[in-house]
């Protein structure tokens, strides 16, 4: 099994990067969109850490950047229905962190977003990951004014109701906590429409 790899990144196509390691050696891994945009360019150093997924008709790597993503995708793979080509899909979707929460939450509208997802497969999906990923699932830390991770959760609601896709409702959520906590739920709401 191959569970690790270092050197060049010699291309990236799709989801798809080409990783030449120092003996010459040219390996083509499957990467999520979360961790291909998260690459250095075409002639820089890469590690990542792998998985090697065997069926019958198919050998193939999948490649992370953190343990902590290969770990949720490892254990995504337990899950009946998904496989790797899910697995991946869904961590495209969402970083492994929020992926993760959505688990434990059996946030089924969060999953529902992912491409080959319909509500029952969700459904389906979060009972029988809710218990194993909990501890990849890092909450958003309260804010130190007392504000809660709850005040995001309705703001990406807010966001979804407006039109944006849950995915982007997110994003833009968790950009404008990081540049600084709002004092209000609709002041975070009108910061993400605003960036």
């Amino acid at each position: 099994m191959i569970s690790r790899l270092q050197g060049t990144l010699l291309a990236r196509e799709g989801e798809r990067v080409e990783l030449e390691t120092n003996g010459g050696v040219v390996y083509e891994v499957e990467v999520p969109l979360t961790v291909l945009e998260r690459l250095p360019v075409p002639g820089g150093a890469l590690a990542l850490r792998t998985v090697q997924v065997v069926t019958e008709t198919s050998v193939a790597l999948y490649g992370f950047i953190d343990a902590h993503e290969r770990a949720l995708f490892q254990r995504l793979l337990t899950a009946s229905g998904v496989g790797a080509k899910v697995a991946l899909a869904m961590m495209s979707t969402y970083s492994a962190e929020r992926l993760a929460r959505a688990l434990v939450e059996k946030d089924t509208v969060a999953l529902q977003q992912i491409s080959g997802i319909g509500k029952k497969k969700a459904e389906k999906i979060a009972l029988d990951l809710a218990d194993k990923v909990a501890d990849l699932a890092i909450l958003t830390p309260t804010r130190a004014d007392g504000g809660s991770a709850g005040e995001a959760q309705e703001a990406v609601q807010a966001l979804v109701a407006l039109g944006y896709s849950f995915g982007d409702a997110d994003k833009a959520v968790r950009d404008v906590l990081e540049s600084g906590a709002p004092d209000t739920t609709e002041d975070l709401i009108r910061r993400a429409l605003a960036g």
